[in-house]
């Protein structure tokens, strides 16, 4: 018993030792992968249409959703690198509000602490914050080629792997378990993402109007944020907030509008994150809060914020997988939420 502990201790610290040094490959890895899952969804859908599906080739629909979807990323991109640039270029002038800010506050509570936040408010370089967020933007930016490359071999190997998956598992009831833990893992991953991804527009889309309302610089770029940051499970949303609320102090120097976002757009959180996503979502994901939590904190601690946006389809694999095989069903039913497991053989 002591010496499969201790065995498992070295798997578990191997494992995390190579996801941390091997990340620049497994995470471009990762999310081809997931486009694979977005290209595979918007292909079902165009099936849907008889038209599409009887006179368009296979590779054909991979291509045209490949192409929206590069499209899509590469005018966002350009338009956040914009917006960015913008917001570093004028950071001064948002320095200048910080003491309006804190002279506001000593009035307003007569603390004498305020004087000393002053005295310190010169470390703060907003545009060393904004530059640290560009240059992150750049590597992703990066690494996108590295994506597409990925993604191209996955959808080549994708052509034969049902053959692969025949001559492998010659048996028909090997075969048959294995398309279905796949074919679970496709769906499962696929309905969380186009899910997610439709309620975090739906979020960023409202968020947008309301900061324009407010009147805030840049609102694109904080509306893509808001998007971006749904996908973290719980914090993602209350980051996502804070964010433009705390830059609206340092560009109007004032109090007000920073409390007008935290109210509207903290509202737009609240409404869409308890009221819609559960209705659109519902227990799909039968992840357990407290696991989807500690994933959260796992992958952060392993790959960042990227790992963070990674830990719900990760952790969503990894219950359906152990779900499949006696030997790790109950640890599947203790990472899920009810602890309700869906029947293999069903």
């Amino acid at each position: 018993m002591l010496q499969k502990t201790a065995y498992t201790l070295i798997i578990l610290i191997a494992i995390v030792v190579t996801l941390s040094f091997g990340q620049s490959l497994i995470i471009p890895f990762v999310f081809a992968l997931l486009l694979w899952f977005i290209v595979r969804m918007m292909r079902i859908q165009f099936d849907k249409i008889p038209f599409v599906k009887k006179r368009f080739p296979s590779w054909l629909k991979n291509l045209v959703p490949s192409l929206i979807i590069l499209v899509i990323l590469g005018v966002a991109s350009k338009v956040i690198s914009t917006n960015i640039q913008d917001l570093a270029e004028s950071y001064e002038k948002y320095e200048a509000n910080i003491d309006l800010l804190i002279d506001q506050a000593s009035d307003a509570f007569g603390i004498d602490i305020m004087s000393i936040l002053k005295g310190q408010s010169g470390d703060l370089d907003f545009g060393t914050i904004l530059s640290s967020i560009f240059d992150s933007l750049t590597d992703i930016l990066g690494s996108a080629f590295m994506i597409l490359i990925y993604g191209l071999f996955i959808f080549l190997e994708e052509v034969f792997f049902k053959t692969k998956l025949q001559h492998a598992f010659s048996k028909a009831e090997q075969y048959d378990k294995v398309s279905h833990i796949l074919g679970n893992i496709q769906k499962s991953v696929t309905t969380y993402l186009g899910m997610k991804t439709l309620i975090s527009l739906i979020t960023g889309v409202a968020s947008y109007i309301a900061l324009i309302i407010i009147g805030i610089d840049s609102p694109i770029f904080w509306a893509f944020l808001i998007f971006l940051l749904n996908f973290i499970p719980t914090i993602g949303s209350l980051v996502g907030t804070l964010f433009p609320a705390t830059f609206c102090l340092l560009q109007f120097g004032e109090f007000t509008p920073g409390i007008m976002v935290l109210v509207f757009v903290g509202a737009i959180q609240v409404v869409v994150g308890n009221i819609l996503e559960p209705r659109l979502m519902g227990n799909s994901m039968n992840i357990s809060p407290l696991v989807a939590i500690a994933s959260l904190t796992i992958w952060g601690a392993i790959w960042g914020v990227t790992g963070m946006i990674l830990s719900v389809p990760i952790t969503v694999i990894t219950i359906i997988v152990f779900s499949e095989f006696p030997q790790t069903r109950p640890i599947a039913i203790l990472l899920s939420e009810k602890g309700i497991i869906k029947d293999i053989n069903k």
